[in-house]
């Protein structure tokens, strides 16, 4: 990549009292790129984006976005559009009001608070009061808020937490439209598939630290291991028998079916597939590559929260 990049993370280090929020980060973050931002809960996510949205400062290092510092510089809002998780929205008004208020702000007309509305199929709930708006709808609305001066840089932090599957697919949308546009998407997300999916970078933060940063397939290829599953009936009897004789085999059981999973990288899984024939029948014998969620659990050594 050889754009200046969109957002620059350098050295930051952010200070409460004797905790270390964020000990010395360095990334960047390139134009036209979703890049994702992983880790456990208090791994320091919420306080680097409170810092790249300029709503608190870092004690030493320094962050910039398109160039600008994020430190006491207002103008930076033109530019810059901000989802929190939490849905800071005036609930009495309705849609409509909501956006216009923000709209006033930034010198926008109501053409564009409508056309955000509609595209985000909001505009026949656009009257009434955000009170009553579901919580994808509220997830939908604060979008378009933060797209309504159309930015050149967007974070997101846990856009699709607790969201039905139809909800978060406009929302996955919403973000692949964007970038498409050669917009910039910082996304912090605890769901390991979204970021997979939309992702062209990922960076695992853990106690304040990146403990690992690249493309998700290329992070999987080094912390990740691909296995094959194999789905079987057998009984309890010859499932013990079966754990004792290969012990690699992680092996779980629910009512007549048995799924064991093997490490695909190693020498002797031809013979310890011919061995599963001795335990049942084998139904099923499919490959899955690693997932974010190994990653994770690799570098942060944690499980998922």
């Amino acid at each position: 990549m050889t754009d200046s990049p969109a957002i620059m993370v350098k050295d930051l280090v952010k200070q409460y009292g004797d905790l270390s929020a964020l000990k010395g980060l360095n990334f960047q973050v390139y134009p036209g790129e979703v890049f994702g931002y992983l880790g456990p809960n208090g791994a320091g996510k919420t306080t680097t984006i409170r810092i790249l949205a300029g709503l608190s400062h870092p004690t030493s290092g320094y962050c910039t976005v398109l160039g600008q510092s994020t430190t006491g510089n207002p103008g930076l809002y033109n530019h810059l559009g901000v989802v929190f998780e939490e849905s800071n929205l005036y609930e009495r008004l309705s849609g409509v009001e909501n956006l216009s208020f923000f709209a006033r702000l930034h010198g926008i007309g109501p053409a564009r608070v409508h056309a955000l509305l509609q595209a985000y199929g909001l505009e026949k709930a656009g009257k009434r009061a955000v009170g009553t708006y579901s919580k994808g709808m509220k997830r939908r609305l604060l979008i378009c808020r933060a797209l309504l001066h159309d930015p050149e840089v967007l974070i997101m932090d846990e856009p699709t937490s607790g969201l039905d599957p139809t909800s978060a697919g406009v929302i996955h949308a919403a973000i692949d439209n964007y970038r498409k546009q050669g917009k910039t998407i910082f996304l912090s997300t605890h769901d390991m598939s979204e970021a997979d999916t939309l992702c062209d970078r990922v960076a695992f933060i853990n106690q304040g630290e990146i403990a690992a940063l690249d493309r998700p397939g290329t992070l999987k290829r080094r912390h990740g291991q691909p296995v094959v599953i194999i789905e079987m009936r057998t009984d309890l009897s010859r499932l013990e028998m079966l754990k004792e004789a290969i012990p690699t085999a992680q092996v779980s059981s629910k009512d007549d079916l048995t799924m064991v999973r093997l490490p695909l990288q190693q020498p002797d899984l031809g013979i310890q597939l011919d061995q599963l024939r001795g335990y049942g029948e084998i139904l099923t014998i499919h490959s899955q590559e690693a997932s974010l969620g190994q990653v994770f659990r690799e570098v942060t050594g944690t499980g998922l929260h």
